[in-house]
């Protein structure tokens, strides 16, 4: 008898709610209800009617977390609201600096303070969104403010809700959460990959980082991650007024959240909270660096407000770095991609923190002699943010005599030429820009992430490209072809395939990418995104003079006569030259045009606003031309008041300042 599809659709829905419940008990509560060879036979079973009927499979299928097919690379997408990074403190006096700065932007507020305490969890953030209840789209953190997509990736995820557990989702709820790997399991991850004779994990996060930016989502699906939800960004249909209620509710709709979390009123309860994850760190199931603080409220969060990168309301009280000795076995100078050599220590390997470590810089030549390392000295290391290894200190008491003291090379060790030191700077510097090692760097940093993003280009294999001369700059990457590939070391036919996709691919990037991949000294990331916002088109930033570069905030007239030098070079020149050629794009930055009401006026907001949070004021100031300051002076054009304003509003009263109400404030914005 032949079965209506009204029917099947109905099973396919009650099995695929059923394992999902039971895959909830499994993975998130670690309290099953049913057997194994029960959930495989419910599996199997809705494996085989969705087999049978394709287009009835639901979009939270769990028969889909086994992963879908490779993907060639990775999508970006932009966060609607900004992944910020958190500042750090260190020791008991900088946590009650913090505690006493948010003290002094709430004075006066209603409600007393209450802070909320978390593990500061060692892994990689992600955001998920849901639309409806349903999980749309993944991403990772990537700069903060665009991510990549790892829809597939997250999918497989077992303790990730595909669909939310309520009745009555909201219609958009974004979820930002650390995915990890237990300590048990990548004991045992690596147990696995030393048996199939492959390359062991450093430590759980590169673990966890590694498995969830895999191409092939089959290969995610292979490794233990879970993840720990910690916060949200944007949410439609369902309001929340305290960061503890938001977790209460993840927890509540099918997320794992940390059993660790506390609230907390005195500074002193912060300070035994911090303490006791401090004594429980090595016991924790998970790898963590510190604390996460955060304040409750998010009526108080707001009227605290964001700087440019991180909140003012939250801070990660760091756990002190993990420290051994070891023995300085030799050291050696790198040269970098602006010539700057490197003093690095060649080290008896240790394990720091769970992670083998064999060399450290040693920074630079006034460093070397102020800490008085030598060759042979036994030495304190630790890993700096318990990420990058460093040589703290000489044990002096285990001199012999026969340790040798390092002196900078008068040379290059790379190309001979001659090496000088910066003038009153600390840096000693080979000047010759055709050097292979400066040449290497600069071709390995334009096409990193945090340049054109050529996948598949590393430094070895761009050294490898310079010494068989078939690669001078980084335009050159863009005449590569299979038959010059192919005389590489190791380089199969379908490698050399992916790499010429990847450099294809490369060809469209966004402006402030392009502009930090050309490696002008002094300027970064951040710096990168300021002048493509202001100059629109690299024709335009390259044309541009050193008075009008040095009127930009952020920019002083040392980075002004580095932009100028760079664009002054005929050698630059013919590279962009050789860029466009090849097919490279030069993008244009789009910014708002028109008139701009508030031009060059510099305006304080205070108070809570009703229908804007303290970012989305700040970006729609920015974008009418105000430049938002932090506090009121003589020079402050306006100050934007919403609800409850603090001191800010006073103080701009008695100097007679424009005070903008949000009434006005939509005016100006047009709506937005």
């Amino acid at each position: 008898m032949t079965r209506d599809r009204k029917s099947i659709a109905s099973e396919i829905k009650e099995l695929t709610d059923k394992i999902n419940y039971h895959n909830y008990r499994y993975y998130v509560l670690d309290s099953p209800e049913v057997t194994d060879a029960e959930f495989d036979r419910l599996f199997d079973q809705l494996l085989k009617l969705e087999e049978q009927n394709p287009d009835l499979r639901l979009p939270d299928s769990p028969t889909q977390r086994v992963g879908a097919p490779p993907s060639a690379k990775f999508e970006q997408v932009r966060h609607s609201v900004p992944m910020l990074s958190l500042n750090k403190v260190a020791s008991d006096s900088e946590f009650a600096d913090f505690i006493r700065r948010v003290d002094a932007d709430l004075e006066g507020d209603r409600e007393a303070t209450e802070y909320v305490t978390e593990p500061k969890l060692d892994g990689l953030a992600v955001e998920i969104v849901y639309r409806n209840g349903v999980l749309d789209i993944a991403s990772t953190r990537g700069d903060g403010f665009t991510g990549e997509v790892i829809t597939d990736n997250v999918r497989t995820i077992r303790n990730i809700p595909l669909r939310l557990m309520t009745d009555s989702p909201p219609a958009l709820l974004e979820v930002r959460g650390e995915v990890v790997i237990t300590k048990s399991e990548f004991a045992k991850l690596n147990r696995a990959r030393e048996k199939n004779e492959e390359d062991v994990f450093a430590n759980p996060r590169n673990a966890a980082a590694g498995s969830l930016r895999q191409l092939d989502p089959k290969v995610t699906a292979s490794r233990p991650l879970v993840m720990f939800a910690y916060a949200i960004g944007l949410v439609e249909g369902k309001s929340f007024a305290t960061h503890s209620e938001t977790l209460d509710y993840l927890r509540e709709v099918g997320f794992t959240v940390s059993e660790q979390i506390r609230t907390n009123t005195e500074p002193a309860g912060i300070t035994g909270e911090y303490n006791t994850f401090l004594d429980s760190r090595i016991s924790l199931p998970f790898d963590v660096d510190g604390m996460v603080i955060k304040v409750n409220s998010y009526r108080q969060q707001q009227k605290l407000g964001e700087l440019s990168r991180s909140p003012r309301w939250a801070v990660a009280w760091k756990f002190p770095p993990e420290q051994a000795t070891t023995v300085v076995e030799n050291i050696e100078v790198q040269v970098g991609r602006t010539g700057i050599l490197t003093p690095v220590a060649h080290l008896k390997p240790v394990r720091v923190g769970g992670v083998e470590v064999k060399r450290a810089s040693l920074h630079n030549e006034d460093e070397l002699k102020r800490k008085d390392i030598r060759i042979g000295d036994t030495v304190v290391v630790q890993r700096a943010g318990d990420v990058i290894p460093e040589v703290v200190e000489p044990v002096s008491d285990k001199r012999t005599g026969d340790e040798q003291q390092f002196e900078m090379p008068r040379k290059c060790p790379v190309c001979d030429s001659p090496v000088s030191k910066d003038p009153d700077g600390v840096y000693v510097r080979c000047n010759n820009l055709h050097c292979p090692a400066q040449v290497a760097e600069r071709i390995f940093h334009f096409a990193s992430k945090a340049g054109v993003d050529i996948d598949g280009i590393g430094m070895k294999l761009v050294e490898q490209m310079v010494n068989l001369e078939l690669i001078e700059d980084a335009a050159d990457l863009y005449y590569l072809t299979m038959e010059k590939l192919s005389r590489m070391e190791r380089m199969g036919e379908k490698l050399a395939e992916n790499i010429l996709t990847s450099i294809e691919q490369s060809k469209n990037p966004d402006l402030p990418h392009l502009i930090n991949a050309l490696g002008i000294r002094n300027v970064g990331e951040h710096l990168a995104s300021v002048l493509a916002q202001h100059f629109s088109t690299l024709d335009n930033f390259r044309e541009s003079t050193a008075e009008e570069l040095s009127g930009i905030d952020e920019v002083g007239p040392i980075v002004a006569e580095s932009i100028r030098s760079y664009f002054d070079s005929e050698e630059t020149r013919l590279f962009l030259e050789k860029l466009r050629d090849a097919g490279m794009a030069f993008p244009v930055e789009e910014s708002e045009t028109g008139p701009k009401p508030l031009d060059g006026q510099s305006i304080v907001i205070t108070g809570t606003l009703e229908n804007y949070s303290r970012s989305q004021a700040k970006k729609i100031l920015e974008g009418l031309g105000a430049k938002v300051v932090s506090s009121v002076s003589k020079k402050t054009n306006a100050v934007l008041v919403g609800a409850n304003p603090g001191s800010k509003y006073n103080k701009a009263t008695e100097l007679g300042i424009r005070i903008i109400n949000e009434n006005d404030f939509v005016e100006l914005a047009g709506g937005k």
